[in-house]
């Protein structure tokens, strides 16, 4: 079998598919590393809804999606950017993934870990006061189903705050009241442009500063950071920093294998948007590294690389359109539609090349199924296949 391929030159050319995937085995959770995989949800295909109706998501898929994750050791990171929060899916869809998916962990004694925000002012900026109180709303919540709790960067904060101390307090008050140690996650303005400037200033080094006095007032609070700012040495320099038993997640998609691997100085664990995609393999990798073998670690991890890279091209925000296809090309899921319409966010190109990415890389469990679903998207575009 032969695709034709559009390229970013407006040109066709024929790709092979690969004959044979990859073969990877389930197991169970990993000795050297905790590792999530942050998880798409699954829409509705069949909903009536608009770009700016509540998200319509299919439950069953999108559960049976985590369960494909957990199968393979992998923690689920749920409710975060990479589940559309902020883009088609709002705080009450949300609030029912939180729920469904924290039901669904106790079930199969699968790990989880939920994301903490504000999103649900939707309406004139708030105050610190209104900040803090939607926060507290949704870290309730999180507890209350027995998931650990991450606290997002938030839009709302990042608009209320005038000062370094606005976010000193909106987070010391939320630590003291956590009931178990939370995730403190930095997204980058290249994932959220709303968030430029969080911890007070547009200076990493001046924000790295107040994060870092955030952790010294609590550490008994934070069980980790998740770092999302796509530069491996501020990253390495940060972890260096952290207080005994503070954990770094890392969530560069752009420098993850060398990250997790680490150095003679420490090493970083991970919660990964591209580890949706790659998760069988993603968790292959770590079970090697679990037996000490860190070049056969990277000998699987690092060719995954320039797919991560693709798919998190700027605008990075959209990096969920890859993700999705590409859990639709393995039969994850029987259709490419997103909440929010966001399919249509990425070029043809960028899908196609997604595509032979992934399938040089042997994701697909059944490449002709892959293979027959991008044809039948490459003729919707008007490609004759």
């Amino acid at each position: 079998m032969t695709i034709r391929l559009p390229g970013t030159d407006g040109q066709l050319r024929p790709y092979t598919p690969r004959a044979e995937p990859l073969r990877f085995t389930e197991g169970g959770a990993f000795t050297s590393r905790t590792v999530f995989s942050a998880a798409h949800v699954v829409a509705d295909p069949y909903a009536d809804t608009s770009p700016d109706s509540p998200a319509a998501v299919d439950w069953d898929a999108t559960l049976a999606f985590r369960r494909h994750l957990w199968s393979h050791g992998l923690g689920v990171a749920e409710a975060m950017d990479t589940a559309q929060r902020g883009m088609g899916l709002d705080w009450a869809g949300a609030a029912e993934l939180i729920r469904r998916s924290a039901a669904e962990a106790k079930a199969v004694g699968g790990k989880i870990a939920c994301g903490v925000g504000t999103d649900q002012l939707t309406g004139p900026a708030a105050d610190l006061a209104t900040v803090r109180a939607a926060y507290e709303e949704q870290l309730a919540l999180v507890e209350e189903t027995g998931a650990q709790a991450i606290l997002m960067a938030s839009r709302a904060l990042a608009a209320a705050a005038r000062t370094p101390d606005d976010y000193r307090d909106v987070y010391g008050h939320l630590l003291r009241q956590a009931s178990e140690p939370v995730v403190l996650h930095w997204l980058g303005p290249m994932f959220d442009p709303a968030l430029d400037g969080y911890w007070g200033s547009a200076d990493l080094d001046t924000a790295t500063a107040v994060f870092l006095d955030v952790i010294a007032a609590h550490p008994d609070k934070v069980d980790g950071i998740k770092i999302s700012l796509l530069d491996a040495g501020r990253e390495i320099a940060l972890r260096r920093r952290l207080p005994d038993g503070v954990r770094c997640y890392t969530g560069d998609d752009f420098n993850y294998p060398e990250l997790i691997a680490g150095d003679e100085r420490g090493f970083s664990h991970a919660l990964l948007g591209i580890f949706d995609p790659l998760g069988p393999l993603a968790a292959e990798a770590v079970r090697i590294l679990d037996t000490g073998d860190t070049d056969g670690f990277r000998k699987l991890l690092d060719p995954t690389v320039e797919l991560s890279r693709h798919l998190f091209q700027p605008p990075t925000r959209f990096y969920k359109t890859g993700v999705v296809l590409l859990a639709w090309l393995a039969g994850r899921q029987t259709h490419f539609t997103m909440v929010g319409g966001l399919q249509s966010a990425r070029s043809l190109p960028h899908l196609a090349r997604a595509y032979e990415l992934a399938d040089g890389l042997g994701l697909f469990p059944d490449p002709d199924l892959a293979a027959t679903r991008m044809k039948s998207l490459l003729s919707v575009y008007g490609v004759e296949v």
